[in-house]
């Protein structure tokens, strides 16, 4: 379930809010005025989203220190674009 909360209650009920997250394993949306501002989440969910991406970085420095070939943007944003068309036809 979809936990949101206004931010207030991060100041007002700061340990409620810390349970949530911690215990439910999923993040809590904050608003303000009504619209969204922030997610709150685990430092174990937060790992979750970013290790794999921490990690593909991580090798894509390794090679490029293997190489001294260089892409530019448009290229780099081209074959990108391919690929995510190509996954949309299948």
């Amino acid at each position: 379930m979809i936990n949101i909360r206004p931010v207030s209650d991060l100041r007002n009920k700061f340990s409620e809010i810390e349970e949530t997250v911690i215990h439910s394993n999923a993040p809590v949306f904050l608003t303000k005025n009504g619209y969204g501002t922030m997610v709150l989440m685990s430092i174990e969910q937060y790992s979750e989203l970013t290790d794999n991406i921490e990690r593909k970085l991580d090798e894509s420095d390794a090679a490029a220190e293997q190489t001294t070939v260089r892409y530019s943007a448009s290229e780099v944003f081209g074959r990108a674009r391919s690929r995510i068309n190509e996954h949309a036809r299948v």
